[in-house]
C-alpha cells in the first residue's frame, strides 16, 4: 500500500490525520505520509524512498534510529519484565542518575509526556506558593495551553480564550513573549503577590537572548516569591546534557525534560528542588500518580541514554555537526538566492524567512529538500549518528533542491 492510500486511511479513521499534530504531512506526494522504518539517521517510508531524516521524531532521538545501547537494554528488560504493581530498580537508578546531571535537580518523578509533567510541576508551583496565576513562556503543551491569545502549537499563537477551555481557568494562565521584560513586569505588577510560576520554554530562533534574559527573570521571580520553571523538553540533553539551566548557568526551582532522555521511548521527567519535591511526596498536599511512570523499558532506555550522555560528547557532536549542516544549509540560500535561512544554536534552529521571503518559498522547499531525500522540520535536529559523510550527503541534495528552486 502506497503513500497516498495510507493517507487516506488515516484520515479516514484518526482527526488531523495522526495523534500528533506537527508528524501529519503537509507537503505530499513529496512528504512521506506514513514510514516504516528508521536506522542510525536514516528513515524508510511506504514507498521504500529513503531520507536521510533531521526530523528525528520531533526531536526524542538525539542518539540515532536503533542505536544499540538503547534497543539492546529495552530488549534486555523486555524478557523481565515490562510493568509491575511495585516499584522497579529502574526508577531508583534512573532518577539518581538524572539528578546527578540536572543541577536544579535534587529529586525527580517520571511520567510519560512532556504536557503532563509540565502540568505536574504547576500544580505544586500553586501548592507550594498558594497563588493561582501562572506566567508562560513559549509552547508549553496542549495541556497547558490555556492562556489567552497563547501559544496553541509551536509558533502558532491564537486569539481569545481556547476552545473548551473554560474562561475563569483561562484568566489565571498568561502568555508573555521570548525576551520580554517589561510585559513581565507589567504582568507581576497586575497580581501582585498573587503569581506562582514563571514558565519558561526557550524561543529557538533567539535563544542566545538566553544569556541576559535568563537571569533577569531568575532575579524577577526571587523578588516576588514566585517558582521559575524551565521546560527543557527540546533543550535537555541537547543544548547541553544539563539543558539550558546548565548552558547559560542560570539555575531555576523546577524544570521538566522529555524529547531527549530514552531515545525515543515514551519518558518525561518533572524535577526540582528537594522542599518544592516535598509537596507530592506522601506527607505534601498535592497527589500526582500515574500507573505507567514506571514502566520499565521506558526507564531501561533513558538509563543506557543517559550512560551514553556521561561518557561521549554527545551535545558537542550535536553543535559540531549541526553547524556543518546548517551554516552549509545557509551558504546554499545565499548562493541560490532563497530567501530562507536558519537561526538560533546549531542542535536546534528554526527556519526562518528573510524579508523577501513568504510561506511559498519555505512550501517550496520542503517539496524539493523531500524530493532529492532530506526530511526536515521548522526546528530540525542532527543526531549522533549523523557522521561526516552522512552531512556531506544532505548538504549535496538540498544544493540540488536549491538549484531545482532557482530554476522553477
Amino acid at each position: 500500500m502506497n503513500n497516498e492510500k495510507w493517507h487516506k486511511r488515516f484520515c479516514e479513521k484518526i482527526p488531523w490525520g495522526s495523534g500528533t499534530c506537527s508528524k501529519a504531512p503537509l507537503y505530499m506526494p513529496e512528504e512521506p505520509a506514513a514510514l516504516e522504518r528508521g536506522f542510525g539517521c536514516r528513515v524508510q517510508d511506504v514507498d521504500g524512498r529513503i531520507f536521510i531524516d533531521f526530523r528525528n521524531g520531533l526531536g526524542p532521538v538525539t542518539l540515532g534510529y536503533c542505536y544499540p545501547a538503547v534497543d539492546e537494554a529495552i530488549k534486555k528488560q523486555l524478557e523481565k519484565g515490562i510493568l509491575y504493581g511495585h516499584p522497579h530498580t529502574l526508577e531508583c537508578e534512573v532518577a539518581e542518575m538524572f539528578c546527578d546531571m540536572i543541577p536544579c535537580a535534587d529529586q525527580a518523578r517520571f511520567l510519560k509526556t512532556g504536557g503532563e509533567a509540565i502540568a505536574a510541576c504547576i500544580r505544586i508551583a500553586r501548592a507550594y506558593t498558594g497563588r493561582e496565576h501562572v506566567l508562560q513562556i513559549g509552547y508549553n503543551g496542549w495541556l497547558n495551553s490555556l492562556a489567552k491569545s497563547g501559544t496553541a502549537l509551536p509558533g502558532r499563537n491564537r486569539e481569545g480564550v481556547p476552545p473548551g477551555v473554560p474562561a475563569c481557568l483561562s484568566d489565571l494562565h498568561h502568555s508573555c513573549g521570548w525576551n520580554d521584560m517589561d510585559a513581565l513586569i507589567e504582568l507581576f505588577s497586575l497580581h501582585e503577590n498573587d503569581i506562582a510560576a514563571v514558565m519558561i520554554a526557550a524561543d529557538y530562533e533567539h535563544m542566545e537572548n538566553g544569556c541576559d534574559f535568563y537571569p533577569k527573570v531568575r532575579e524577577l521571580t526571587k523578588k516576588h516569591g514566585a517558582l521559575l520553571i524551565f521546560d527543557e523538553i527540546v533543550t535537555g540533553f541537547r543544548i547541553a546534557k544539563g539543558g539550558v539551566q546548565e548552558y547559560f548557568n542560570v539555575v531555576p526551582d523546577m524544570a521538566v525534560f522529555g524529547k531527549g532522555i530514552a531515545n525515543g521511548m515514551p519518558i518525561s521527567v518533572y524535577a526540582g528542588k528537594k522542599e518544592i519535591m516535598a509537596v507530592c511526596d506522601k506527607k505534601g498536599k498535592v497527589i500526582i500518580s500515574s500507573t505507567f511512570a514506571g514502566e520499565t523499558l521506558s526507564l531501561a532506555a533513558a538509563k543506557a541514554a543517559l550512560d551514553v550522555y556521561v561518557n561521549n560528547d554527545v551535545t558537542g557532536h550535536l553543535f559540531r555537526q549541526g553547524e556543518k549542516m546548517w551554516s552549509n544549509t545557509n551558504r546554499l540560500f545565499e548562493k541560490y538566492d532563497i530567501p530562507l535561512c536558519f537561526k538560533g544554536l546549531y542542535p536546534c534552529p528554526s527556519l526562518t524567512l528573510t524579508e523577501s521571503g513568504n510561506a511559498d518559498i519555505r512550501e517550496e522547499f520542503f517539496r524539493k529538500a523531500y524530493k532529492n531525500g532530506v526530511s526536515l522540520y521548522n526546528v530540525p535536529y542532527v543526531n549522533f549518528s549523523h557522521e561526516d559523510s552522512d552531512i556531506d550527503e544532505a548538504l549535496a541534495k538540498l544544493e540540488q533542491a536549491c538549484d531545482q528552486i532557482r530554476k522553477g
